[in-house]
């Protein structure tokens, strides 16, 4: 049972690049704590790395709980990142493997010209129209929408329209549960339209490929499940990114001898990129797993039925797993970070989202080597009422 005075949870930042002082006090004394959600619902989260490890690497436990005494992370469950209702596990695990052939190394490089071509573009645009200049409007946004647009066949013409669809999908507090109703309701019409449309005419893009593996399951696999999955791919992959290209330059760019050392030398991109994913102080929510059975974690039985929220960004920062954690360290390696999870509920895209932050380096390493923000990193602000962290803008000059 948990007590009425648990911590009202996501906690508040002491400013855009900061961790919350929360995270260090709980590992030190009090690694499962009990949290209350946006829903006034409680919760127990999790801030040392290993314990975030050992529970998401279980596959006894679930994301989407659909148990009736499972807590709900915000009021406005229906249609939100956290409504969904899964599959039952084997087809889901399926499902996994086919979506996973999407993204493999291979078809990932592939990807790499055509995405450090786009950035550079994008990048050259934002020149011509001069300093100062919004990085997120400019380059974060636009670059990973292309490419997941691009990847799923979706019409140029229709781009633009799903940025709300989006934040809906991922909303705490931003939106009402009518306002989500709407929005999801068109979101998921217009993909069970371009479902139909490449039944018909197939091309070759990640849903004409999806659509032929489903000869492994007998046949197609429900429409919802393809719909359902052509949304999560937009939204991962669209807003999970652009907000991290935003972060990764603001944390660069806010110690000015951070950019400096990368400049000096541009093959640090590749540990650059993981200790910007580690050293992540907004992240956003979290990962919860409803418990299908009693575990230990921390020296205390945790109950089934109980609601973990599993902090990444806490856990990228404890100094158990990380010597000198609270320092972003462009040299570090190796960088075993939980930016992408762990364990059966991996990020599937994490390579492609890899692949994206790699270009914008290299391409503003290489076309603005003076970058410099345009305003007091105190005056970044974060993108509130979301359930990924963000930034709201990240003016830049050169």
């Amino acid at each position: 049972m948990v007590s009425n005075d648990a911590s009202p949870y996501p906690f508040c930042l002491p400013d855009a690049l900061s961790p919350p002082e929360e995270w260090a006090a709980l590992r030190d004394s009090e690694p499962v704590a009990e949290v209350r959600l946006p829903s006034g619902d409680q919760a127990l989260l999790l801030t040392r790395y290993e314990d975030v490890r050992r529970v998401l690497s279980d596959p006894r436990f679930t994301r989407h709980p659909d148990a009736e005494d499972a807590a709900r992370v915000t009021v406005n469950e229906g249609g939100g990142v956290f409504g969904e209702k899964l599959t039952e596990d084997e087809l889901h695990q399926r499902w996994r493997q086919v979506v996973s052939r999407a993204f493999t190394p291979k078809r990932v490089r592939a990807l790499q010209p055509g995405i450090e071509k786009m950035a550079e573009s994008l990048v050259t645009a934002m020149i011509e129209r001069g300093a100062p200049a919004d990085l997120l409007r400019e380059l974060g946004f636009p670059l990973p929408r292309w490419v997941i647009c691009d990847q799923l066949g979706v019409p140029d013409a229709d781009r633009d329209r799903f940025a709300h669809w989006s934040d809906t999908m991922l909303a705490m507090t931003r939106f009402t549960q009518a306002e989500i109703d709407a929005a999801q309701t068109e979101f998921a019409a217009y993909f069970a339209a371009h479902i139909a449309a490449k039944r018909a005419a197939p091309g070759d893009d990640l849903i004409s490929e999806f659509i032929r593996f489903t000869d492994e399951f007998g046949g197609r696999l429900p429409e919802e499940i393809l719909v359902g999955t052509s949304q999560g791919l937009l939204v991962a992959g669209y807003e999970t990114t652009a907000g991290m290209i935003g972060k990764m330059i603001a944390l660069l760019l806010a110690e000015p001898q951070r950019w400096a050392q990368l400049r000096a030398d541009p093959g640090l991109v590749r540990t650059t990129v993981e200790e910007a994913l580690r050293f992540d102080a907004n992240p956003g929510f979290g990962v919860p797993r409803y418990l299908s059975a009693d575990i230990e974690v921390a020296g205390r039985t945790l109950p089934a039925g109980s609601m973990v929220v599993c902090s990444l960004g806490a856990a990228n920062r404890d100094e158990r797993a990380f010597a000198d954690a609270g320092r972003m360290d462009l040299r570090r390696a190796p960088n075993s970070h939980l930016t992408f999870g762990i364990g059966p509920h991996v990020c599937i895209g994490q390579a492609l989202a890899r692949v994206e932050l790699h270009a914008v380096l290299r391409v503003l390493l290489r076309k603005l080597p003076t970058l410099e923000l345009a305003e007091p990193p105190s005056k970044l602000s974060i993108r509130e009422g979301l359930v990924v962290g963000g930034l709201e803008r990240v003016l830049v000059r050169w």
